[in-house]
C-alpha cells in the first residue's frame, strides 16, 4: 500500500497564505428592475478592471462628504467637457455643495458662456469633412460641432465686459465673476458660481476664447489710446494658495487632467510660503491618460505623493475612464447617496486679492436649498 500524499504541492504555512489572498470574490454585477445610479456604482466595487476604480473613486467621495472637518473641495475640469453634453452635471456639483472652489481650462468656461448666451453645440461625427466645415465656419470638436460665427460674438462680448470694467489688474477669478454677474441663463456653470460665492479660476485664461476676447480689449485699447485691463496670473496663485491655507482639510476632484491639475497641486505646494506643509487629504481622477510618457496629467496620485501634494495616508483612487462616461456615474452617485444639500456652504469675503475670511453657516440658508 503506497505511502499518502497531499494534494497540495504547498506547506501549510503557504495555504493558509494562499487562502488569505484569495478572501475576497469578483461578484457579477446585477442590475434589477429601477436600478438607481447609486445601486449601478456599489455594484461595480465588487466587480473588476475599471469598473472596480470608477467604485474606488465612489468610495473616497462617500467620506468626503462625510468627514466632520469638511475638507475644501476643489474641482479640476480639463477636456471638451461641455462639448460632451456634461453642463447640466457640473453645474449641479456646485449648485448641491459638493464642491467648494472649480479650477477650469479657459474653453470649459467659456463654451459655458456661450450656450448661456443661446448659442448651443450640434451633434456631428469625426468621419466629417472638415474643409466642407471651414467654408461654412463650423467647427469640430471631436463628434460635436460649434457655429464659429457665434463664437466671434461670444469673444467680442467677452472683450466688451472687460472695456465696462475700471483698468487695472484682475485675477481670473475676478474677472470670471464679472462675467457670471453679466449672465442671465441659471443653467449657467458661470453664473451659478457667482450667485453662490463659488470661486472659478482659470490658470491659462489666456488660452482659450476668453482669452481671445481679451486679445480683442487689449488691440481696442491700443488702438484708442485708453487703459485697458489685464489678468495677473500670479494674483491667482495668490488667492488660491490663501484658500488652502485657511481650510481644515482640502480634497481635489481632477476631471481629467491639464493645468488645471497640476495648478490645485501646486497651490498645496505653494502652501509654504505661509508656513504650512500640508497635502490633500483626499483625490480622486477620472482619466483616459497614459503614465509611461511621465506627463503631469498622467501623473498618478501616489506620484504626488512623493512632492507632499497629497498625504502620504491619503484616501486616493483613480479610475482610467474617459470623463463623458466617468463624472455622470459619479456624480449621479452624489446626488443620490447624499442629496443636495451636500454640506453647509463656504463663504469666500475677498478684499481685492486678500482672503478676509472664509467661513462656514452652521445651517443652510433657505435661497442656497433653492438653488
Amino acid at each position: 500500500m503506497g505511502a499518502k500524499t497531499s494534494t497540495s504541492r504547498l506547506s501549510a504555512a503557504q495555504q493558509k497564505h494562499k487562502k488569505q489572498i484569495l478572501d475576497v470574490p469578483v461578484k457579477s454585477l446585477r442590475l434589477p428592475p429601477r436600478t438607481t445610479v447609486a445601486g449601478l456604482v456599489d455594484g461595480m466595487k465588487d466587480m473588476s478592471i475599471q469598473a472596480r476604480n470608477i467604485g474606488l473613486c465612489a468610495t473616497v467621495l462617500d467620506r468626503m462628504m462625510q468627514d466632520k472637518g469638511r475638507p475644501t473641495i476643489f474641482l479640476g475640469l480639463a477636456g471638451p467637457l461641455i462639448a460632451a453634453g456634461l453642463r447640466d452635471v457640473i453645474r449641479g456639483l456646485v449648485a448641491g455643495g459638493y464642491v467648494d472652489v472649480v479650477v477650469s481650462t479657459g474653453a470649459i468656461i467659456y463654451q459655458d458662456i456661450y450656450q448661456a448666451r443661446g448659442f448651443r453645440h450640434f451633434r456631428g461625427t469625426p468621419a466629417a469633412d472638415d474643409a466642407k466645415l471651414r467654408e461654412l465656419y463650423i467647427d469640430r470638436i471631436y463628434d460635436t460641432y460649434v457655429d464659429e460665427e457665434k463664437f466671434w460674438e461670444t469673444d467680442i462680448w467677452c472683450g466688451k465686459v472687460a472695456d465696462s470694467l475700471t483698468p487695472g489688474a484682475y485675477s481670473s477669478r475676478q474677472f470670471l465673476d464679472r462675467l457670471g454677474s453679466r449672465l442671465t441663463d441659471d443653467n449657467s456653470i458661470l453664473r451659478t458660481c457667482h450667485k453662490l460665492g463659488v470661486p472659478v479660476f482659470c490658470p491659462a485664461l489666456n488660452d482659450s476664447s476668453i482669452g481671445i476676447g481679451l486679445t480683442h480689449h487689449r488691440h481696442e485699447c491700443i488702438t484708442q489710446r485708453r487703459p485697458g485691463i489685464m489678468i495677473d496670473a500670479i494674483q491667482d496663485n495668490y488667492e488660491l494658495t490663501q484658500i488652502v491655507v485657511k481650510s481644515k482639510k482640502t480634497a481635489a476632484i481632477y476631471v481629467a487632467g491639464g493645468v488645471p491639475k497640476n495648478y490645485i497641486n501646486d497651490s498645496i505646494v505653494m502652501g509654504y510660503i505661509f508656513g504650512l506643509d500640508r497635502g490633500h487629504a483626499y483625490a480622486i481622477q477620472v482619466t483616459t491618460a497614459v503614465t509611461a510618457d511621465g506627463g503631469l496629467s498622467s501623473s498618478t496620485l501616489k506620484e504626488a505623493q512623493s512632492w507632499g501634494k497629497i498625504r502620504t495616508d491619503a484616501d486616493c483612487a483613480m479610475a482610467w475612464v474617459e470623463p463623458s462616461v466617468a463624472l455622470p456615474l459619479l456624480a449621479g452617485y452624489l446626488f443620490d447617496r447624499h442629496p443636495a444639500p451636500a454640506r453647509p456652504r463656504l463663504k469666500f469675503q475677498w478684499k481685492g486679492d486678500i482672503l478676509a475670511a472664509m467661513k462656514t453657516p452652521k445651517r443652510f440658508s433657505s435661497s442656497k436649498n433653492s438653488e
